[in-house]
């Protein structure tokens, strides 16, 4: 059985909806920025000069022969580390609302993996992203205001499960944002912009579906995919079928033929070590 689950605990979702009961719901909460963060021009022209962004994709995300992209936290200068938060400073000053869909949703995708390598670097050295809290409940940094937008404070979670699945719900989404894991699909070598989104939204796709973490088919046939297809199955499809032809669009000529002769996946699995270029 899937369920859709955020990538903290289910415990401490339980525990915050005590916390929360005398307050506005979460659902409530969710569509206030759904609603506020669909709103967008139409006829914008306008594009976020992201090369602070790119001159530290280009110096410290490095490409592996395993296909795993990792990033260098370790050798990260500190005037890069002053050049990064200078990004996020610039970033937390642009009008979002006022810009195409296409040009919001890079800027979205920049801040998450900007903003997630700023939170590794300010706890580094760290085994995993999970094991960075910031309270007896906390489980990850994910619910922590980190940023604010248009006035608005917001966590890693509100940025991906409040703005980017509600607004643009598009699967493709999960290969945009990094978690800093090994588990995850690959952080960008290159910053996202409105006019590279969709080809750089199905490069991910592709190179995800096709490596082992992210999809495999066993001699026996059986399927074993990542978790992000459990916890985050409605965006994939409504079934199992849904979800495998979601996989096929993307695949490779050898797994696609295997993935068709599937009818369910069989199993999950998510490695969340740290994605360190050591």
């Amino acid at each position: 059985m899937r369920i859709n689950l955020t990538r903290r605990a289910l415990f401490v979702m339980t525990l915050a909806l005590g916390v929360t009961s005398a307050m506005r719901s979460p659902a409530a909460r969710a569509q206030d920025l759904d609603q506020i963060f669909a709103q967008h021009n139409v006829a914008s022209t306008m594009s976020i000069d992201h090369t602070a962004w790119a001159d530290i994709l280009k110096a410290y995300n490095i490409s592996y022969t395993d296909k795993i992209n990792r990033f260098a936290y370790g050798k990260v200068s500190q005037s890069d580390r002053a050049k990064l938060e200078a990004y996020l400073k610039a970033l937390q000053a642009v009008k979002v609302t006022g810009l195409s869909r296409d040009e919001q949703f890079a800027f979205w995708a920049n801040l998450y993996n900007a903003l997630t390598i700023k939170v590794i670097l300010d706890h580094y050295p760290v085994a995993s992203i999970r094991d960075i809290t910031f309270g007896l409940f906390s489980f990850g940094p994910w619910s922590k205001k980190f940023v604010t937008v248009e006035g608005r404070e917001l966590s890693l979670d509100d940025i991906e499960h409040k703005i980017l699945r509600k607004v643009y719900k598009d699967a493709r989404v999960h290969y945009a944002v990094n978690c800093a894991s090994i588990g995850c699909p690959n952080l960008a070598l290159k910053p996202f912009t409105g006019a590279s989104l969709n080809a750089m939204l199905d490069e991910g796709a592709r190179a995800y579906v096709n490596h082992p973490r992210g999809v495999s088919v066993a001699a026996d046939g059986s399927v074993k995919a990542s978790s992000i297809y459990n916890w985050f199955s409605t965006d994939f499809g409504n079934n199992d079928k849904e979800i495998l032809g979601h996989m096929i669009k993307y695949a490779a000529p050898a797994l696609k033929a295997k993935l068709e002769a599937a009818k369910d996946i069989d199993s999950y699995d998510y490695d969340w070590a740290i994605n360190d270029a050591k």
